[in-house]
C-alpha cells in the first residue's frame, strides 16, 4: 500500500471503497485525522465476520488460503504473490486471493475457477430468507462487489461470475450443524453489472481525496447513520457546520428520524429555541420546554395511574442473552437471541425487605437455556406482577423459550402477561426531565434521576462489563479463560445484571416518592 509524505496509506482497499460511497470526509478522517476507535461491539462484529468466513469456506472444500501473517498483521505483498503462484498453478479454489493495481487493493474471500475464468464470492455475516416476501436490499453488497470485480479485472482476471454468500435465517439447527443450509448462495451478476459502471469514477474521486492534505468540505447528510448508529465522526462534523455541543439541538430529539432533523438542520433550525413553534411530537415539545426552562415535568396522576396497575408481590426482571451467527444448539437459528442470565429483585409487600435471585448459566459452551427456563419458573410464582424495563425484550425471550419447551410452556407464559413495563411513564412523557436528553433507556433514566449516587453509577463496576455489549462478548468466552480469570468475569457478569435489576427497584421508589 502506498503512502504520502505523513506516512498515511492512501491507497484504496475494498473497506476504503465502501466507506467512500457512504461519505469522501469518512474516508479522509479515517485516514488522517483520527485513530480508529476501540469498541467491543466492534470487535466482536469483526471476529463474528472471521468465524463465518471459516465455515463457509467448508462450502468450497478444498481450498487453499493464501492469507500471511507477520509482526502481528498481514502481509498484503506476500498474500498477492501467493495468489499468483496458485492460479498459475491451477488451484480451483483460493481464499483470500489478494490483488493490486496501482494503488487500489482487495483480497477475495473465494475465488473459484469456472472454465472461463474465476467466479469471486463474497461472504457476509448477515442473514438472507429465501421465504421471506420481503427481500433484503442487496445493493450495499453489490457496490462491494463490484469493486473486487473490477480490481480483478485491473489485473488482468476474467471475473465471469458474482456471488454473495451469507447465513440462512430460515435454517433451524437440529443435531450435526448442515453447512449445505446453513448458507444461502446468492447470484449477484445483474445487481453487480449495474454497481460496476460506477466504481472506476467512485475509485478516482476516493482516491483524489486519500491523496490530499486538506480536509473535504463535506455537510450533514442521511448518511451519517447507519442502520443501528451515527457514524463516529459525527459529533466532530456536526460541530463544524455549526451545531453546538453544549446546547441541545434537533439532533438530540427523542424518536424523531434523521432526514427529519436534517430538514430542520438544512432550514437553519437547530437550536431548540428554533423549534418551539413548529409541528413536533408532545414528546419533542414536552423535551424541548423542559431543557429550555431546565424543569421538570411531571404527570403525577397519570404516573399514579400506572403505578396502580402493580401490585405485591413485585418482581423486577432482566435477562441478558448472546447472539451467534452460528447455532451452537438444537432449536437455534443464526443469530438467534440466547438467554443465559436474569437477575431478579423481589419485593414481597410494602414492608417487606428486598430480596435478590440470579442465574447465570454454566460456562461451558453448553445450551443455557433449558436450565434458566427451569430456574425461572421456580423463581417466579403464577400470576406475580413482574417488571421488565422495555418489557418487549423479556418478553420475547420468554415466548421463545415457550416455543421450544412445551412443558414448561404455561408457567413461562403466564410470566410473560403478568410483565408490565417500567419504561410506560417515561416512553409516555409522564415524567421528564432534562437530563435525560431525549433518551428513555435506563441506562439514561437512572443518571438523570439519581446523578449523586456513586452505587448507581454504570461506571463503578468493573471495566470487563459495564453494559449489554460487554455481556454479549464476555459470556461466551468464558469457557476457554484460566480458571481465576473465569471466576472475575462470571462475578462481573453477575454485578452487572444486578445492577441492572437494582436501577429498576430504585426507578420504581422514585416514581413512588414523586407521585405522593
Amino acid at each position: 500500500m502506498v503512502t504520502n509524505k505523513n506516512n498515511k496509506a492512501i491507497g484504496l482497499s475494498k473497506s476504503r471503497y465502501m466507506l467512500s460511497i457512504k461519505c469522501l470526509k469518512a474516508l479522509w478522517l479515517k485516514n488522517y485525522k483520527f485513530n480508529e476507535p476501540e469498541d467491543v461491539s466492534t470487535n466482536t462484529r469483526i471476529e463474528e465476520g472471521r468465524e463465518v468466513g471459516r465455515y463457509a469456506r467448508e462450502l468450497f472444500k478444498p481450498f487453499v488460503d493464501v492469507t500471511v501473517e507477520r509482526d502481528g498483521g498481514i502481509d498484503i505483498k506476500a498474500m498477492i504473490e501467493r495468489t499468483k503462484e496458485e492460479m498459475a498453478k491451477g488451484t480451483d479454489v483460493i481464499c483470500e486471493a489478494s490483488f493490486s493495481s496501482e494503488n487500489i487493493f482487495c483480497a477475495v474471500d473465494i475465488l473459484r475457477k469456472t472454465p472461463d475464468g474465476w467466479a469471486v464470492y463474497e461472504v457476509k455475516s448477515t442473514t438472507f430468507s429465501m421465504t421471506s416476501k420481503k427481500k433484503k436490499d442487496l445493493t450495499e453488497y453489490a457496490s462491494d462487489i463490484a469493486y473486487q470485480k473490477w480490481v480483478l479485472e485491473q489485473c488482468g482476471v476474467n471475473v465471469t461470475d458474482t456471488y454473495l454468500v451469507c447465513l440462512n435465517s430460515d435454517y433451524v439447527r437440529q443435531g450435526e450443524l448442515d453447512i449445505q443450509e446453513l448458507f444461502v448462495i446468492i447470484d449477484m451478476k445483474e445487481l453487480v453489472d449495474n454497481e460496476y459502471l460506477k466504481v472506476p469514477a467512485q475509485v478516482k474521486q476516493a482516491l483524489e481525496v486519500l491523496n490530499k492534505d486538506q480536509e473535504p468540505d463535506v455537510d450533514l447528510s442521511i448518511n451519517c447513520k447507519g442502520s443501528s448508529k451515527y457514524c463516529d465522526y459525527f459529533n466532530y462534523c456536526k460541530s463544524l457546520h455549526g451545531v453546538p455541543n453544549d446546547k441541545p439541538t434537533v439532533f438530540e430529539l427523542h424518536g424523531m428520524w434523521l432526514s427529519t432533523m436534517l430538514e430542520y438542520y438544512n432550514a437553519g433550525q437547530i437550536l431548540f429555541e428554533d423549534l418551539r413553534n413548529e409541528k413536533l411530537s408532545l414528546i419533542n415539545h414536552l423535551q424541548i420546554e423542559c431543557e429550555l426552562n431546565n424543569t421538570e415535568h411531571i404527570d403525577v396522576n397519570s404516573i399514579r395511574n400506572f403505578l396502580d396497575t402493580l401490585s405485591y408481590p413485585l418482581y423486577f426482571l432482566d435477562f441478558e442473552t448472546l447472539q451467534l451467527a452460528i447455532p451452537q444448539y438444537d432449536n437455534h437459528k443464526p443469530y438467534q437471541q440466547i438467554t443465559f442470565q436474569y437477575s431478579l429483585h423481589i419485593k414481597e409487600s410494602a414492608d417487606a425487605e428486598y430480596q435478590h435471585k440470579e442465574f447465570l448459566a454454566p460456562s461451558d459452551g453448553s445450551d443455557p437455556r433449558r436450565a434458566l427456563a427451569e430456574q425461572l419458573c421456580k423463581d417466579i410464582p403464577m400470576d406475580v406482577c413482574t417488571l421488565a424495563f422495555n418489557k418487549g425484550f423479556e418478553c420475547g425471550r420468554i415466548k421463545e423459550l415457550a416455543a421450544i419447551y412445551p412443558d414448561l410452556a404455561v408457567r413461562l407464559m403466564n410470566i410473560h402477561d403478568n410483565i408490565k413495563d417500567l419504561l410506560v411513564p417515561f416512553s409516555k412523557g409522564c415524567y421528564y426531565v432534562p437530563a435525560m436528553h431525549g433518551s428513555f433507556s435506563i441506562k439514561s433514566v437512572l443518571p438523570a434521576l439519581f446523578p449523586n449516587e456513586p452505587s448507581l453509577d454504570y461506571h463503578s463496576l468493573n471495566e470487563i462489563c459495564r453494559n449489554g455489549g460487554d455481556a454479549l462478548a464476555l459470556f461466551p468466552r468464558i469457557k476457554d479463560m484460566e480458571p481465576k480469570e473465569a471466576e472475575a468475569s462470571r462475578e462481573a457478569l453477575l454485578r452487572y445484571c444486578e445492577l441492572d435489576t437494582w436501577a429498576m427497584v430504585k426507578v420504581w421508589e422514585k416514581l413512588k416518592e414523586v407521585s405522593r
